[in-house]
């Protein structure tokens, strides 16, 4: 057989476990990786895995040579609100000087500022500010991406972001999954009327769903936000439609979002930072992905995170996300997030890399081809600029990448000309 590409002399071949389900508890501390591996690519497809030595003997058009570094699937970020208009740099100063976040919005920063900014751009505006970051993300070595609305707060500002998500899928040869998150704050206009609010988030679902402009709902479950009791009312009526359900759950007060999570089998409960003993109970009893968001944490500088160990240990899913948006996660860097997880969360590395890539795309419903490097899998494949897979969350805050494919395509390399010429002075 004639192969399309043969990367050979990789030091390490990460292979995480591809399986019906996301890893679960001691599932996740298993990390198949491959020494002195070489792989090869067919029609966009694994097509051929084994050692270096082996791959003198298979022929293929075109010959990478990894050089000793590590070679890993394509990173998944199953949770991101991709689509948005403006940015809130502004807003910095004022947190650094204690101004309360409702003060913020009592002078028009907050999330309304962005509901606002998202709602005044036009769809070429808002798809060209996304390109940029996507783009971002597949340089840092992200090949599947999960893409909220949830900036609109109105009808047609809901359907112009997933309009726009669509049009990116299109443009981009990536996996890119929609997600509508109408129900992600109340508008002003709204105040003290949310069951009316919620129900106009709900009568979209029917639009939404003919036009083919998502894949999942998602809501907000908080103090001050949408209710159990709401909550459930919107994710069963996504249900009935036939979406799949997710929902941020318990990220400030212990609602028991995790739990109903559970109970209605959603495909992720989102952040969980204040997630009860029981609620994590439930989810290990179910197939739940918990999708962890350090990144939000360390961004709205505060102490207490996620107990990924617990949910681990209890023997739940966990997935490792971004929530790449303008208020209280500003990177597009999953690279950093996996660092944050080994410093805050505890997480061991093989438990890292399978949260970045099985359970991840499986979170979102991309279990069957993303996340996994078997042989008939697409060839989603990222060349690190590291020897080992201990490196990549232990050197924070750079960009590791060397090649990043997406079905056997390079996407984006790092070419070997790109060194940085300081003059020496006397």
């Amino acid at each position: 057989m004639n192969h399309d590409k043969l990367i050979t002399n990789i030091g390490q071949l990460i292979l995480p476990t591809r399986s019906s389900q996301a890893l679960k508890g001691e599932a996740m501390k298993n990390l198949t990786v491959k020494e002195d591996a070489a792989i090869a690519i067919f029609d966009g497809k694994v097509s051929w895995i084994g050692t270096s030595q082996e791959a003198q003997q298979i022929q293929a058009e075109d010959t990478i040579d990894a050089r000793g570094r590590l070679v890993s699937p394509g990173l998944v970020d199953p949770h991101t609100h991709l689509v948005h208009g403006g940015s809130r740099e502004k807003e910095m100063a004022l947190k650094q000087q204690g101004v309360p976040y409702l003060d913020i919005l009592k002078q028009g920063g907050g999330i309304l500022s962005t509901v606002e900014a998202t709602r005044q751009a036009s769809e070429d505006e808002l798809y060209q500010k996304a390109s940029f970051h996507v783009e971002r993300m597949i340089s840092h070595g992200t090949t599947t991406i999960e893409a909220k609305s949830g900036y609109g707060l109105d009808t047609d500002t809901e359907l112009k972001q997933l309009r726009v998500t669509q049009l990116l899928k299109e443009t981009y040869p990536i996996n890119l999954v929609s997600t509508f998150l109408g129900p992600h704050a109340v508008p002003q206009s709204f105040k003290g009327n949310e069951d009316a609010f919620l129900d106009s988030m709900t009568l979209l679902l029917d639009t939404i769903k003919e036009q083919e402009l998502a894949e999942y709902t998602d809501i907000f479950c908080e103090t001050g936000v949408f209710t159990i009791e709401q909550s459930r009312r919107f994710m069963e009526a996504s249900l009935e439609k036939g979406f799949g359900v997710k929902i941020h759950a318990d990220e400030i007060d212990s609602l028991g979002g995790t739990e109903l999570a559970a109970e209605l089998e959603a495909a992720s409960a989102d952040h969980l930072v204040a997630a009860s003993d029981d609620g994590i109970k439930q989810l290990s009893e179910s197939n739940t992905v918990a999708v962890l968001l350090p990144g939000t944490t360390f961004y709205l500088g505060k102490e207490t995170y996620a107990r990924a160990r617990e949910l681990i240990d209890s023997g739940s899913s966990v997935a490792l996300a971004t929530d790449f948006n303008p208020g209280s996660c500003v990177t597009e860097n999953l690279q950093l997030i996996m660092s944050f997880a080994a410093l805050k969360l505890k997480m061991t590395p093989e438990e890292i890399w399978n949260a970045v890539t099985v359970n991840a795309a499986h979170s979102i419903g991309k279990g069957d081809i993303a996340g996994s490097l078997e042989i008939g899998d697409q060839a989603d494949i990222v060349v690190w600029e590291a020897p080992n897979y201990h490196y990549i969350p232990y050197h924070y805050g750079v960009n590791h990448t060397r090649i990043v494919m997406k079905s056997g395509q390079i996407l984006w390399e790092r070419k070997e000309g790109n060194a940085l010429h300081l003059s020496q002075s006397n």
